[in-house]
């Protein structure tokens, strides 16, 4: 059975940091993506990485405040956030199989880890 379990969100004031995780189990993934839902707006796609790291992929909204990576030896996906804004809050989702922004294209997805960020 594949799995996806995200863990670290949190309540955080803007301008901190959070780190979120994803571990897989039951599979391995080429190619893996986050992608968040706030309150009232469709899911987006955030980020997303290669099994080797050396492609990664971000939104306009994220690029430079956030990084993807992986620990293949742990089958885990991180996703660092710093330079935390208001507008970051959402649930938090990771999706394998895909390394693209459309979101049809992945096959597996988490439940999502909600992070909140105050004023």
């Amino acid at each position: 059975q594949v799995q996806l379990v995200e863990s670290g969100g949190g309540l955080v004031q803007a301008g901190g940091s959070l780190r979120v995780s994803c571990v897989v189990s039951g599979r391995t993934f080429n190619s893996m993506g986050w992608f968040r839902q706030a309150p009232g707006k469709e899911r987006e796609f955030v980020a997303a990485i290669s099994r080797s790291g050396g492609y990664t992929d971000y939104s306009d909204s994220v690029k430079g405040r956030f990084t993807i990576s992986r620990d293949n030896a742990k089958n885990t996906v991180y996703l660092q956030m710093n330079s935390l804004k208001t507008e970051d809050t959402a649930v938090y989702y990771c999706a394998g199989g895909s390394s693209s922004r459309v979101q049809r294209l992945y096959d597996y997805w988490g439940q999502g880890t909600q992070v909140t960020v105050s004023s």
